[in-house]
Parts: structure tokens; sequence; C-alpha cells
């Protein structure tokens, strides 16, 4: 009898110490370090936190603007070249009121940033986070406040000799012409607002679902394929908007996941792939003109021309206009010189 009860000690003993084995086996991770959740959390809210210490004038923002800003923007934020514009619409009694009268009353049909962004912190949290276009986040502090100021003085929101900082933001804030055409009674914003969408849940046979969304046809390729102006990182893929729209949203959803599984990039040039991965195809296509020419266009502009190479890597470094158009290209400060070469020497060999 006492075998027996030893026994089962002994089973309960290795039990329990199992038990205990596995409950530290599941204590994976540790607590995350301020510094590490502050590199997480960067965004900036409507009432300012989040908002870095700091300043900028405006006119330092116009130095910025002029260099990295109107080669897509325009020199005073008109710009439909490449984006819709930025400044436009908006009046001084707009200001005073807090609401857009043309959002209302159908006097500019295209709606501008100025004319729909509610808070300053909108603004600097994009520009923050996704700006330039070609190599988001590498604007300082400074620099984010000081084109901010220039956009609020185009828009004569804030005066020439207004200095934007963490201290005068509110200022600004309160004379945004559509401060108060935010809409606060929805899901996003109310948790006891009305959701944007309704759904029923499926807990058995649901059947499937494809979530996209569609372009409609008159406007799917009117300016340029898509696919070819996306930025190369990133989840999100454009679609070939130079090809009809597939039929059926399961035949969409196909499309778009092919796109971003990158399947019809085999034994792609180099020169290709290092035009895509330092966002050139955000205004060259290959075969066709998007803001700037097609690789395919400089190729046959400067066919047998062997002493070009230099001057084309030169021209990509520094930036120019005048030659294919009025729209300027940035300078591309950034990419690395033997990547610039690289590019470039493909696009002499026929850009193929």
């Amino acid at each position: 009898m006492s075998r027996f009860i030893n026994s089962i000690a002994a089973l309960a003993l290795a039990a329990t110490s199992g038990l205990a084995c596995a409950e530290k086996s599941t204590e994976l991770g540790r607590a995350a370090t301020p510094k590490e959740i502050a590199a997480w959390d960067i965004d900036v809210r409507p009432d300012f936190k989040g908002l870095p210490k700091g300043s900028g004038t405006v006119a330092k923002g116009q130095q910025v603007w002029e260099g990295k800003c109107a080669s897509c923007h325009g020199t005073f934020g008109e710009s439909n070249e490449v984006f819709t514009p930025i400044i436009g619409g908006t009046t001084p009694d707009d200001i005073k009121t807090g609401h857009v009268a043309s959002l209302t009353n159908g006097r500019q049909p295209q709606k501008t940033t100025i004319m729909k962004v509610a808070t300053v912190s909108t603004l600097w949290d994009f520009i923050n986070r996704a700006m330039p276009w070609t190599a988001p986040k590498t604007l300082t502090t400074e620099e984010v406040y000081s084109v901010v100021a220039y956009i609020l003085n185009m828009a004569e929101i804030v005066p020439d000799d207004f200095v934007l900082s963490d201290k005068t933001i509110a200022e600004a804030q309160a004379r945004m012409p559509n401060r108060n055409g935010m809409t606060t009674n929805h899901g996003m914003w109310d948790i006891h607002g009305k959701p944007d969408v309704k759904s029923v849940a499926c807990m058995k046979n649901c059947p499937p679902e494809a979530i996209h969304s569609t372009l409609p046809e008159v406007s799917r390729n009117v300016h340029g394929n898509l696919a070819e102006q996306n930025r190369t990182f990133g989840p999100v893929r454009g679609a070939d908007t130079s090809k009809p729209a597939p039929a059926g949203p399961m035949a969409a959803a196909k499309a778009a996941k092919a796109s971003a599984s990158g399947s019809s990039a085999a034994a792609e040039p180099e020169g290709l792939a290092m035009a895509k991965k330092n966002a050139c195809v955000a205004c060259h296509g290959v075969e066709n003109k998007i803001v700037g020419p097609g690789f395919n266009e400089i190729a046959a502009k400067y066919k047998g021309n062997t002493s070009i190479e230099a001057g084309l890597v030169g021209k990509v470094k520094s930036g120019g206009s005048g030659v294919w158009g009025s729209v300027p290209m940035p300078a591309q400060a950034n990419v690395k010189d033997d990547e610039i070469k690289t590019i470039v020497s493909w696009i002499l060999a026929g850009a193929k």
C-alpha cells in the first residue's frame, strides 16, 4: 500500500514540476523599454500631444519647399501635375468662421488640401512621416516646422514673419479655415457615434468575400499607370491602370495579390530594380511619360551619344529642368552614386 501511495506521490510531483516548467516556458518576451515605446509612439494628435519641441520660420520653409517639395506640388502649392493642389479655395471669411464656404457652395470644384484639413497637427504629422515623396522621414524637426509654416503662409493663415513652434502652433490652429468643419459623430472618433460600416457576424458556412476598391473607368488611367507611380516599398501596390479592370471582385483581388507579390518581376534588370528601389518610377514610366519622360524616351533621345552618361549621372544627382518640360526634377542627393550610374547605364542601353 505504501509503495502504491509513494508511486502516486511521485507522479503528482512530476506532474506539478511539468506544469511549473510549462508555465515558465510561456513567459516569452519582456516589457518594452521607454526608448522602444518612443520609437513607435510618433503620432501627433489634434491636441498637439506628441509634438516634438522645436520651431521653424516661413523663410526657412520656403527654402526647403523649393528644394524638396515644389517639383511635385508647385512653387506656390498650386500644382496639379503630380498631386492635387495644396493651396487655394479658402478666404479671409473662412479663417474667421472656421468653415470653408467653397466646400458647400461649389465655387471651388477641386478640393485642395487646405480646404479640407481641420488641424495643423495633420499637416505636421503627415509631412513628418511621409515627405518628401522619394525620401520619406528625411526632414529634420526644424524643416517640418518650417514647411508647415510656409504652407500656412501661402494660405494666408499666418504672416511672413511667423515662427511656428510647439509653443505657437495653437495660434495657427485657431486660424485654420476648416477647423470647425470636422465631423466627429462617427465610430472612428466617438465610440458611441455611428460607425462607417455595419458588419454582420458569420460563424458558420460563411461565403468568401474579397475586400477591394475600384476606379471609375472614365478616370482609370487619366494620370498614367498607377502601378508605375506607387512607392516601391511598403505593402501597397497600385493597379495596372493601363489595362482594363479585371471583371468581378475576386478577379480584382487576385490581380492585386499578384501585383503585391511582384510575380511579374522575374529576371528584372539591375538598372530597373535600382530605379524601383529609389522610387524613380514614381515619376518615370519604363515605356511612357508619367511626370517626367519615360525611360525609353530618354534612351531614344541619347541613343549613340557615348559621352552623355557622366552628364546624366550629374543631372540626376543635382536635379534640373527645361529639357523635358516645365516640371523640374528634384535633386536625388539621397541616392548613392553607384546606384545612379547603374540606372543611367541601363537607360542608355535601351531601358529593356
